[in-house]
């Protein structure tokens, strides 16, 4: 078991490695095309397709990935009780964005450019949850290749289409810019998809028996599903309210909508994927986990369990160290040599001290989780949003601008993940 942990780690890095440099090249690739403004817009309009999408899976990825670490079950059987409510769901949420696309753009967002991206997002939202769904399954079996090789793969489709098809479409409006970078998902989800198919074990049949409605792998999969869908609903509600409150209360003291777009680009494009950069390996050591605190918790291996959730902590605590060492000392240099850009020293530093702690989420919850705790985090989810937009509200009455939602920031990180241990070790004790 440690041999396999070990393994999946060390895969899960090599792969979060590369994604989180595509990504990033992808990010550069797609500002210095479509330039700060369109950016700024396509980064507003971001938190509700996030939103969307968390609807759009409902917690069913990470419940058939702990369903499935506990080998009890047929993985076939548990698959296609999950599909048909997928379906329903999806055709419930295409016609609730056709109904509620001119509110969004127009009522919340204040731009009515704003409706045909939204309506974009529907149609993107299947392949999206489908893909998840299926790469649940290789993480739950412990098989992290599958899972590494479709990312890289996604990404690289992405980059691709950024690089040479992207540059035909600048001489249209800003709206269908960012319609066509929301639509482009639809292409990197389905390759992602065929390289799933492909890992697949090749003697694997679906019988008639395995389309057979299962009731108990549906009520399973709902205990779990649940509450991290409410979790993730209200973390992405939460998400998707930043930029509307954002909007309305600086504009209501006094500052303009271009200060807002730009501050608000900076934060979200440049500074928060560097402070984020990190992440990449707690969140492959949390993933690497998974499935054997799963198998683990199954089996009551208590001592077992606790040992490793401390390994990891610590683990990750140093990683976050090394990494806020560096963005505090190095800000300018990393800025520059990433973005070519200088802006966003002060926000990087600042946000720095906090995001530490954030390193350590992925694993909390992850402890949480595979413990068949979710609902615990779901409850830190709803307090670290209240105490985020509270504070921001109240911030944002100092007229101190921008600084403002990075307070509100700091808030929301120290609460939710002190929450979170408290949880975590309060099952140990």
């Amino acid at each position: 078991m440690k041999r396999n942990f070990l393994k999946s780690t060390f895969i899960l890095f090599f792969g979060g490695f590369l994604t989180k440099i595509l990504g990033m090249m992808i990010k550069i690739i797609m500002i210095r095309n479509v330039g700060e403004s369109t950016f700024g817009s396509y980064m507003l309009i971001l938190p509700t397709f996030s939103f969307l999408i968390q609807l759009g899976q409902f917690g069913f990825p990470i419940a058939f990935a702990k369903l499935i670490a506990e080998e009890n079950r047929s993985s076939k059987q548990l698959f296609f009780s999950i599909l048909p409510i997928l379906f329903i769901l999806h055709i419930v949420l295409f016609l609730l964005i056709l109904f509620l696309s001119p509110f969004l753009s127009q009522i919340l967002f204040h731009q009515s450019q704003f409706q045909t991206p939204i309506l974009a997002i529907a149609f993107v939202l299947p392949f999206t949850s489908l893909s998840s769904v299926c790469r649940s399954y290789f993480f739950g079996k412990g098989k992290m290749i599958p899972h590494v090789v479709s990312h890289v793969t996604e990404d690289l489709v992405r980059m691709f289409i950024y690089l040479f098809l992207l540059p035909m479409f600048l001489e249209y409006s800003s709206s269908m810019i960012i319609t066509f970078l929301i639509l482009t998902n639809i292409v990197s989800e389905c390759i992602s998809f065929l390289i799933l198919f492909l890992f697949l074990p090749k003697n694997i049949s679906i019988r008639k028996k395995d389309f057979k409605w299962n009731w108990e792998n549906v009520k399973d999969s709902f205990q779990i599903s649940l509450p991290n869908t409410g979790s993730r609903f209200i973390g992405s509600l939460g998400y998707f309210l930043e930029p509307i409150l954002l909007t309305y209360f600086l504009t209501s003291s006094g500052y303009s909508i271009s200060y807002i777009t730009t501050e608000y680009g900076i934060i979200t494009g440049y500074v928060l994927p560097i402070l984020l950069l990190p992440s990449f390996f707690t969140s492959a050591i949390a993933q690497a986990i998974f499935p054997i605190l799963s198998k683990e918790s199954s089996l009551n291996h208590t001592i077992s369990i606790q040992r490793k959730i401390k390994l990891t902590l610590v683990l990750s605590f140093v990683i976050g160290i090394i990494f806020t060492l560096c963005f505090l000392l190095f800000p300018h240099f990393i800025l520059s040599f990433l973005y070519q850009t200088n802006q966003g020293i002060s926000y990087l530093r600042f946000l720095s001290l906090f995001t530490i702690f954030q390193y350590i989420q992925s694993i909390l919850s992850t402890s949480l989780d595979s413990l068949g705790k979710s609902n615990d985090i779901l409850i830190s989810v709803l307090i670290g949003t209240i105490v985020r937009i509270l504070s921001f509200i109240l911030f944002s009455q100092f007229s101190i601008g921008i600084w403002s939602y990075l307070l509100s920031t700091a808030c929301h990180i120290f609460v939710t993940t002190f929450y979170l241990m408290r949880k975590v070790f309060q099952n140990f004790s």
